[in-house]
């Protein structure tokens, strides 16, 4: 999709078809063309509703309050209801919240380009994007003057946000048989190559020399050997630090715990974490921003075999403490409490985020749209409620408590991988984590628990079925606010 941004007024662009919000129901506003062929069809402007006139070639499309949340799922649902005609040029006027809401901008483009994807990898009939051209106007609802070069930015900065998330989209949705540990390498190091990222892969010889057992426990049963990943963006003078945490999981069978068969489907999910971190990575470069990030992902799969590592077995982790393992199924903490480790010793960070679909608790927490967000400090948490908002992701904080930390005591070892009470797992699995933080580190670190928004099996908002890309565009934003 081509974008193109103008001065010229909407009525003297060139376009096949044209793309009119109603704002709060305002049929009055000078924008809105055909007022009594929408009464006669009964069109309400409701959020998300749409109207697509063909005889005048207009699409009307409702927006209850105009805001960037229902700005992009507004564009998202025009671009998916133009998709079904034969339209290849599309014209919009802006609309502000005020003169300086270049916010809204990108909010309109991200949603345009989130809502066009899909993914047919795997269908003999590839999908037909219909729209090709975009041309915005800087003519704008409240007739605000905008400045040009402002707005052209939002725009840059939308488009590669949007390719970011639907990048992570694609390895998401990607299947096991096709995306494995040393897969997720190949597509680091093909990042690394073209955009100028450094790259360093661990392999299990030097998984081993890192003394990385807690994760190698996990890969043993499965053909596919583990990948550590570390790509690292380093400008010069770097205003922070940061390091990005990714759980990899490419598949997750349960282990020798084994998953019942409806719980396995889908499971291709559980690499969402890692994915999104190369996500950010390619976000990141193509921004240039004046940030160090570094993105550490565990990639492994978890499967069942002669060799697979077992209920009631007794692990060392990277930083030399012993997890008893009661449920082989709780693995993607025992690879990010690895990786976690490894992190901390590569890169003395200001922050550090971690991102994984860890628990299906977290959905029971806080529903299937939600990421919950868990750490010691409220500084870093924030941060990251603060960039949800504005990226239109949605996230909330679970505070940790000493009386579920008890939940995790082993009569053998330092740890146990599960809780010893089935209520509060996402909570018990973070606090897990955090036993995996250096003192240091405590007030630094975030865990993001994605398990709800990164794969859901029904449209949602500007989101797909399957893959949502959920943690891109929450972490760039707050990696540019970092950044300013």
């Amino acid at each position: 999709m081509n974008f193109e941004l103008t001065i010229s007024p909407i009525n003297e662009i060139d376009a096949e078809i044209e793309l009119i919000l109603i704002i709060n129901k305002d049929f009055k506003h000078n924008f809105v063309k055909n007022r009594k062929l929408l009464k006669k069809a009964n069109f309400k402007a409701e959020q998300d509703e749409k109207y697509l006139l063909i005889e005048k070639d207009r699409l009307y499309v409702g927006v209850e309050e105009l805001n960037d949340t229902n700005l992009r799922t507004a564009m998202a649902k025009a671009i998916q209801a133009l998709n079904s005609t034969k339209y290849k040029s599309l014209k919009v006027a802006c609309y502000f919240e005020d003169k300086d809401s270049t916010h809204n901008l990108r909010a309109m483009v991200e949603g345009l380009l989130l809502g066009e994807y899909s993914f047919d990898k795997y269908k003999t009939e590839k999908s037909k994007r219909k729209i090709e051209d975009v041309i915005i106007s800087l003519e704008e609802y409240h007739a605000f003057e905008l400045d040009m070069e402002t707005c052209a930015k939002a725009i840059e900065l939308a488009q590669i946000t949007a390719d970011a998330t639907n990048f992570t989209r694609d390895i998401v949705n990607t299947t096991p048989d096709d995306c494995y540990p040393d897969t997720l390498a190949q597509i680091a190091q093909g990042l690394a190559d073209e955009l100028g990222l450094e790259c360093n892969i661990l392999k299990p010889k030097k998984l081993r020399k890192e003394k990385m057992e807690a994760l190698l426990a996990v890969a043993r049963a499965s053909r596919h050997k583990p990948r550590v990943i570390h790509l690292a963006h380093k400008p010069k003078n770097p205003k922070a630090v940061i390091s990005l945490i990714g759980k990899g999981l490419t598949y997750d069978s349960g282990g020798l715990s084994l998953k019942p068969s409806t719980s396995m489907v889908s499971m291709k999910l559980d690499k969402s974490g890692g994915s999104a971190v190369l996500g950010i990575m390619k976000a990141v470069a193509q921004m240039n921003l004046p940030v160090e990030v570094h993105g550490f992902i565990g990639a492994v799969e978890n499967m069942i075999g002669g060799d697979a590592y077992k209920p009631d077995d007794v692990l060392t982790a990277k930083n030399g403490k012993t997890i008893e393992v009661r449920n082989t199924d709780a693995e993607g903490r025992l690879v990010l409490a690895d990786v976690l480790a490894y992190a901390q010793q590569e890169v003395e960070a200001d922050y550090m985020f971690d991102l994984a679909t860890l628990t299906g608790a977290s959905v029971v927490a806080v529903g299937q749209y939600t990421s919950s967000i868990m750490g010691n400090c409220d500084t870093p948490k924030d941060m990251v409620i603060e960039a949800s908002k504005d990226s239109g992701e949605l996230a909330t904080k679970l505070d940790f408590n000493k009386h579920l930390r008890t939940c995790l005591k082993s009569n053998i070892a330092d740890i146990s991988n599960i809780s010893n009470t089935p209520y509060g797992g996402a909570i018990t699995a973070g606090i897990f984590l955090d036993n995996f933080i250096d003192k240091a580190n405590k007030d630094k670190w975030v865990h993001i628990d994605i398990a709800g928004p990164a794969y859901v099996e029904h449209t949602w908002g500007e989101n797909p079925i399957g893959g949502s890309g959920a943690g891109v565009r929450m972490i760039t934003r707050l990696l540019e606010k970092l950044s300013k």
